[in-house]
This record gives structure tokens, sequence and C-alpha cells, in this order.
């Protein structure tokens, strides 16, 4: 026994579901920053529309917690969360691709929805009974956020 063949298929694991919540909390991080960063600039001039500011920042958030979805999943299917896991090197395989989507597709979407995310801050500045419309657009890109959990949360109850 080698110490790829007795670990590697944790390791692989441990890898794709870290990744798969930490990358889409970098996009959550980074797109509700992008967001923050132009709702503070409203919000100095009208403080009255913080609640629908902060819906639209909050919006770019919700990658992260589908990312977290995603790791749980991973840890609970894998066996690990329950401390006997003895995984072969090609599940560790599996279990890192069914992470990948939601790895990627968490991070790109976070972005991407945080700059829609601003985008729609600069329509409630303008015209603040138009707010809705931003708010639509920022669930455009929400809903491929919710198709990259759905292949990883699919992939992974296969597992």
């Amino acid at each position: 026994m080698s110490f790829l063949s007795d670990f590697g298929g944790i390791a692989l694991t441990l890898l794709g579901s870290g990744l798969a919540v930490g990358l889409s909390c970098v996009g959550s991080a980074q797109g509700t920053g992008i967001a923050g960063e132009a709702g503070a600039g409203l919000l100095s001039e009208d403080p009255s529309k913080s609640g629908k500011v902060m819906v639209l920042q909050l919006l770019p958030g919700t990658q992260g917690l589908y990312g977290l979805v995603v790791w749980f999943f991973a840890m609970i299917q894998s066996g690990i969360m329950g401390g006997g896991a003895n995984i072969e090197i090609i599940k560790g395989f599996q279990f890192f691709a069914a992470c990948l989507p939601m790895a990627l597709g968490g991070w790109l979407s976070a972005v991407a929805q945080g700059r829609v995310a601003a985008a729609s801050i600069n329509i409630l500045a303008k015209k603040p009974d138009d707010w809705s419309k931003g708010l639509i657009l920022c669930g455009i890109v929400e809903f491929y956020a919710i198709l990259s959990l759905l292949a990883s949360m699919l992939m992974l109850l296969q597992l």
C-alpha cells in the first residue's frame, strides 16, 4: 500500500468539496463587494433606499451558501463527516468532478451577479420605481448558479 492509494481518494474528495465552498465564497465576497461599493455611493446620497440596496447586495452572496450545501453533501456522501471514510482514488475523482460545477459556476456567477447588482443599484438611484427590473436581471444570473448547484447535487447523490 502506498500513501496515494491510502489517502488519495480522501484528498481528492476534500479538494473538490473545498473548492466548491471556497470558490463559491470567494465569488460571493467579490460580488457582494462590487454591489456594496455601488450601494455605498447611493446611500451616501439617499439613505432611505438602504433596504432595497441591501437586497441587491445580498443576491451575489447566495452562491457561497450553495457551495456550502455541496460541501456538506460531499462530506456526508463520502463518509468523511462520519469519520469512517475509506475512499478509493477513482471514487475521489468522482467526488472531485461532482463538486466542480458548483466550484466554477458559483464563483463566476457570483462575480457576474455582483456586476448586475451594481448596475441595478444605478437603476434604483435614477428610477426608484423601476428597481424591480434590476432585481429580475439579478435573478437571471442566479438561475445559472442554481443550475450549478443542481448539477453538483445530482452527481453527488449518485455516488
